[in-house]
């Protein structure tokens, strides 16, 4: 498995990045798991509240906490007045970036780009490989 050379999104320092997972360094991905499990926690106990509440309550900033939700770490428990928006159509939802709507219709849009990647060649052809440009 081979590593490559990131900066931390957090510190700016720089760390080997396993090529998967947020790109922060090993410091910042703990303090990163640990304020998460703190705002995890507060919403256990206190149920339904708003960002800049949790942020003032528990110490984690706002983006943190917005950030938690886009990843689909956090969910905006049902009934809540407070959403956040669907990147695509601008719609209200409770966790992630995008509706269910929108979702499958980017599944969908993937599956069309991906349409004869990898397909084996129906019939041999015949003649030699040509390149553009060579003279």
């Amino acid at each position: 498995m081979g590593f490559t050379v990131e900066t931390c999104g957090h510190c700016q320092r720089l760390f080997n990045y396993p090529g998967f997972g947020s790109k922060y360094c090993p410091d910042c991905r703990k303090i990163d798991e640990e304020n998460r499990n703190i705002v995890k926690e507060y919403l256990r106990e206190h149920g339904q509240a708003n960002m800049y509440e949790i942020s003032i309550a528990t110490g984690v900033p706002e983006a943190d906490i917005k950030q938690y939700l886009r990843d689909g770490m956090l969910e905006i428990p049902e009934g809540s007045p407070i959403y956040i928006k669907c990147e695509a159509c601008g719609c209200d939802i409770r966790y992630g970036k995008w509706c269910p709507a929108c979702a499958a219709r980017l599944s969908s849009d993937l599956k069309g780009c991906l349409i004869g990647v990898g397909d084996v060649p129906k019939e041999k052809m015949s003649g030699k490989m040509r390149f553009l440009g060579k003279r």
